[in-house]
């Protein structure tokens, strides 16, 4: 959860407004209307659903301008932010930069492609007007300009949606998008920052899902899993419509819910007969959010063949340990990755070096590299350590001389790359070896898959929290518990937290690494550092980017006393919000242990 200094009244969110625009017509019975017409070609009903949508979310925005009067306003925001949620599904799988502006964290939004290309703007978003709405005091400027500015966008896409395109993959895609996202974002608070409406936003999510099923029940063959599809939908409906935010049971949602969805969606694929064109992050015939089989590593990398297979893993990993490719020959990437500690090396900050060695396991899952972001493929994060003084201190001409000069590693890139021996190539099986690092096979994933019943009710606690009360999983998103945003996985994150220098919560100082400022000199990234993922957290002590903290248990208080704000030191952009989280004792050490349980079993 994000969001700018400001003190919140979250009591209000007591009951929804039924009010209604005379204007406008009653969004379910349209619906029901617009489906039972089975005459009209699918893409013209949902087509149709979808636009009344979208205008009568316009017109509810539209209204927010018009009005200073508090009741007004929430009453009005609730219910376009309701229909927004009915078009998101197709919003965000058919628009994606339509739908990030309008869902967009209430934070700066800082895009840097290079010194002459550095853009920082405010948002208008949803997540804009909620918080503007919902604070003690009214910032009727802010709102009414948010406001303007979606009622204009909103109609812009109305009036140039086309979905003429869509065919049964599209379809499919979208819906397993939708239900993806509401697992892995939208229960979790991540776009609803005040009023915590997760849940019945939510179920709204697959009120349209039942619509588009609904719509497309003449492509079903086998009417039995059409009659499934209902069935788990209005379940699904109807335990998210019973849920409480902070007591949900996210383990259960996600095991007995999403997971049987994704198996409902691989029949319905076999079913209507039909053929991806490719393959995007989720693996198009992944059964599970928490699997080996998720995810599409190639998906996180701009080659488009990249070496795969056991063979060029073996030789990454024979590079990786090699000491003979730094200029003293005594140095390998083993030397700050140690296997047995998750590939981190222990230290505060590794010899040599001005940070904490992160894991490596996981690290193929994600955009951008180091923890100031500056590389953006593992191929390209290996020049930096072979280039860095404090590192290597080579080049890349090097590197292919010492490796050439290896009578072992001939063979082997004679039969993997065609005798092809060149840096990228050398750089490329490392890569491959460190994709490979990424098993899904820690007890927390062996008991959300059904695999074993082990997980103790402490560690299942623990998730819950973290996915709800906690607020951490809307920065550490599952199932990889990194910064890189579900389901499209095309954004890391970068995070401003306020970590101190040291370990001390009386007189603490902001650690004086200034994170990606250093890329391009942006005032307004001092102190971000990339969201890293928190799998393996047992073995990868300390922690932060300085290391600051030896235990696990010091990190969650740090994040329960609302981060750097809540223990002194005061940074206007810090991206944590800073209110205390107020866990119990009990409830933080079932954070611990639920961490814990992301140990893998075998790596």
């Amino acid at each position: 959860m994000k969001y700018h200094f400001r003190t919140i009244t979250k009591g209000v969110y007591a009951c929804i407004s039924l009010f209604a625009i005379v204007s406008i017509s009653c969004k379910n019975t349209s619906k029901d209307k617009e489906i039972t017409n089975v005459k009209q070609p699918f893409n013209l009903r949902i087509a149709q659903i979808y636009k009344d949508d979208l205008l009568r979310c316009a017109a509810y925005v539209d209204s927010i301008q018009h009005t200073e009067n508090t009741k007004d306003l929430e009453r009005y925001y609730l219910e376009a932010r309701s229909l927004f949620k009915a078009v998101e599904p197709i919003l965000a799988f058919q628009d994606v930069s339509n739908y990030t502006f309008l869902n967009a964290p209430n934070i700066l939004k800082i895009e840097e492609e290079d010194l002459t290309n550095i853009r920082i703007n405010d948002p208008k978003s949803f997540q804009t007007l909620e918080e503007s709405i919902y604070a003690n005091e009214l910032d009727i400027q802010t709102i009414h300009g948010a406001a303007n500015l979606i009622t204009q966008r909103l109609k812009l896409l109305e009036k140039n949606t086309d979905l003429s395109y869509l065919k049964d993959h599209h379809i499919l895609w979208m819906l397993r998008d939708a239900l993806l996202r509401v697992a892995l974002t939208g229960i979790t608070g991540y776009d609803s920052p005040v009023l915590e409406a997760s849940l019945s936003e939510s179920a709204t999510v697959y009120q349209t899902l039942k619509d588009v099923l609904m719509a497309a029940q003449t492509k079903f063959q086998d009417k039995a899993l059409y009659e499934a599809w209902l069935t788990e939908v209005n379940q699904t409906i109807q335990v998210l419509n019973e849920g409480e935010f902070v007591s949900f049971d996210r383990f259960d949602f996600i095991k007995n819910h999403t997971n049987k969805q994704l198996t409902l969606f691989n029949k319905t694929v076999v079913d209507w007969e039909v053929k991806f064109p490719f393959t995007m992050a989720i693996n198009n015939d992944a059964t599970s959010v928490f699997s080996n089989t998720t995810f599409n590593t190639k998906h996180f990398t701009d080659l488009k063949n990249p070496k795969t297979g056991d063979a060029v893993v073996q030789l990454g990993q024979l590079l990786f340990n090699d000491p003979n490719l730094s200029k003293k020959g005594n140095m390998s990437c083993a030397t700050c990755h140690h296997k047995d500690k998750a590939f981190t090396d222990g230290l505060k900050v590794s010899k040599g070096q001005k940070r904490n060695a992160p894991t490596l396991t996981y690290a193929a899952l994600q955009q951008k590299f180091f923890y100031d972001t500056r590389a953006g493929s593992l191929e390209g994060q290996i020049v930096a350590v072979v280039t860095n003084q404090t590192e290597f201190h080579a080049d890349l001409d090097f590197l292919l001389e010492k490796v050439k000069q290896n009578k072992v590693y001939k063979p082997l890139f004679d039969s993997i790359y065609n005798g092809k021996v060149t840096d990228f190539t050398i750089r490329n099986a490392m890569a491959e070896y460190i994709r490979s690092l990424s098993p899904f096979n820690s007890k927390f994933d062996n008991n959300i898959n059904g695999l074993e019943n082990t997980i103790t009710e402490s560690e299942k606690l623990g998730f819950n929290i973290f996915m709800g009360k906690g607020k951490c999983a809307t920065c550490h998103f599952p199932p990889v518990f990194n910064g890189t945003i579900p389901p499209a996985y095309n954004e890391t994150e970068v995070e401003l937290l306020g970590v101190p220098a040291k370990n001390d919560t009386i007189n603490a100082v902001v650690d004086a690494d200034l994170g990606g400022f250093h890329l391009f000199g942006t005032e307004e990234r001092k102190y971000f550092f990339k969201t890293p993922t928190v799998r393996n957290a047992a073995l990868t002590a300390p922690y932060m980017h300085n290391g600051v903290y030896p235990e696990l248990a010091e990190v969650v208080d740090f994040y329960n006393r609302g981060g750097g704000a809540g223990i002194g030191i005061n940074l206007p952009l810090q991206t944590l919000p800073p209110d205390p989280l107020q866990l119990s004792i009990k409830e933080q050490q079932a954070l611990v242990d639920f961490m814990e349980s992301l140990t893998d079993s075998n790596l």
